[in-house]
């Protein structure tokens, strides 16, 4: 099941189950949309993998499958993060 977090993990941004602007890396790492594509440039600072677009969950499936309750807050050092960006942006997330 895919565990749905309310929060963009960087700026903290409500991303409500039936966000838009939800994206998630293949290990749920969440961010939004503008985080992703104007501060990470598509690579994830936890795994260095890359984003995809997080599906939206049918409203009468939230009743039996909640979102994550508690929040996940971890701010991007960007200083730690500049070795990661470089050595992989440049790279499509399917090779890296």
């Amino acid at each position: 099941m895919l565990e749905l977090r309310l929060n963009c993990e960087n700026c903290n941004k409500e991303l409500l189950p039936n966000s838009e602007e939800a994206m998630i890396c293949s290990f749920e790492c969440t961010f939004c949309k503008d985080c992703v594509e104007n501060i990470l440039e598509n690579v994830c600072p936890n795994c260095g993998g890359g984003f995809e677009k997080r599906p939206v969950r049918p409203h009468k499936k939230l009743i039996k499958y909640l979102p994550r309750e508690d929040r996940v807050l971890k701010p991007v050092n960007m200083e730690e993060f500049k070795e990661k960006l470089l050595l992989y942006k440049n790279i499509a997330p399917n090779k890296r």
